[in-house]
This record gives C-alpha cells, structure tokens and sequence, in this order.
C-alpha cells in the first residue's frame, strides 16, 4: 500500500505462459520470516478478474491433505502414504500408497495454461523431466503396479486438461503411449480467493490427439503480448 517495492520467490520453472505481462495484478503471501533469503513468495496472478495460482509448492500440501482423508474417491483407500519415495532409475514418486492389494505410484502435475477453448494444457514449456518421470510410471506398471498421474489445475473454468503438442511434442506422445501401457491419467479443478482454496473435484483428462493450429495461433498471440504492460 505503501508504494514500495519488493522482490519475492517464485516457486515455478516454467515459462508461465500468460502471467507475466508488466502491470498484472499479482498477490504474495508473507513468511514474516527474518532468516529467509526472500521473506514474500508470489501465490497467484489476477488475469481478467480470474486468480491463478503460480506456487508450484502448492500442489503436493494440498494433494497430500486429500490423499491422508480418502478425498479423492477414485483412489482406493490406503494402509499406508508416503511422500516422495525412492524409485527407478533415481527417482523419487509424489507419493506412494500401499493398500490391501497393491501398491499406487502417484505424481503429481501442476498446471496453470488455459486457453480460450477453456482447455488446460500442460506443460508450458518442454520439460524433459515430465515425459521421463512417465516413463518411470510406464515402468511401474510392467512390474504390476498402479502408476496414477494427477494433473492439479490452478486455474477456474477448465472443461479438461489436454498434453500439450504445441509445447513440448515428447510429453503429448509419452503420455499417449503411457496411457496405453497402463498409466492412470486424472485432474483436479479448483479456485483460489484470497481467503481460500476450493477444491472442485475431477475433470476430464483428453489425451486424443487434436488439431495444432488454434493452439499455436493462442500460443504465439500470448508470445507476442508478453512484454505489452497490462491495459
């Protein structure tokens, strides 16, 4: 309120395709810490009137919260739940879940790109890490377990989550191919306020391939307002 300025975390190493505009509205939260490198962090960006969430932390508190209370009703219930469990080829899972019968590979995908066709799409950048940890999954399942991927969308509105062609190629394709071979594929949809976070429940996740050219058109449009102050 005072003017000033401040220089705050941010907890996202995608390109956050759409948010960054000079002169976006955005919101903080403050540690009040006094030992922290950078005491604020930056939690959403206000884009036409819609708050999305940007704190790539974010995702696994609140999936943990409703893996630990049976909240998503598509996971069977759990003797045991951990987070960040050794696997593969030096790998660590999300989270790993024994119940009665076997054992759930979870990881977790935090996606924040909506388009106008009110799809999310992820990721907003190549991630070569992405397409392996789905390998990893693929791997998983072979061995006879349950590899599940859990796209958590920041973002309101959204019909389904799709994998981006448009923005990294290998992902779309290894995604296609590990649902084929076994991996479970779901998304999350909720809304943040100021005061809170609303989790909507499940939408769809569409791995059909689909057709590039609004896609691209959309991409290349956000490409070209990136460094255009907001109004």
């Amino acid at each position: 309120d005072d003017g000033g300025k401040i220089t705050a975390h941010c907890v996202n190493t995608g390109t956050m395709e759409g948010l960054t505009r000079p002169g976006t509205r955005v919101w903080v939260s403050d540690s009040k810490s006094e030992t922290r490198k950078l005491r604020f962090t930056w939690e959403l960006a206000e884009i036409e009137g819609e708050m999305i969430g940007v704190n790539t932390a974010l995702p696994n508190h609140v999936v943990y919260g409703l893996l630990a209370e049976n909240r998503l009703p598509w996971f069977p219930r759990h003797e045991e739940l951990k987070r960040e469990k050794p696997y593969g080829e030096k790998s660590r899972i999300d989270f790993w879940m024994q119940t009665r019968r076997t054992q759930i590979f979870v990881e977790v995908k935090n996606c924040h790109l909506k388009y106008p066709d009110k799809r999310a799409y992820f990721p907003d950048s190549v991630s070569s890490r992405a397409a392996g940890h789905l390998r990893e999954l693929m791997a998983v399942v072979e061995q006879g377990h349950r590899a599940e991927v859990l796209f958590f969308c920041q973002v309101p509105g959204i019909k389904a989550v799709r994998p981006s062609d448009g923005h990294d190629p290998e992902f779309a394709v290894t995604a296609r191919a590990a649902k084929a071979a076994g991996v479970r594929f779901s998304a999350i949809a909720l809304t943040h306020t100021l005061d809170e976070i609303v989790v909507h429940g499940r939408v769809a996740v569409d791995l059909r391939p689909y057709a590039l050219t609004r896609v691209i058109r959309w991409k290349n449009r956000n490409k070209e307002l990136k460094n255009t102050p907001v109004g």
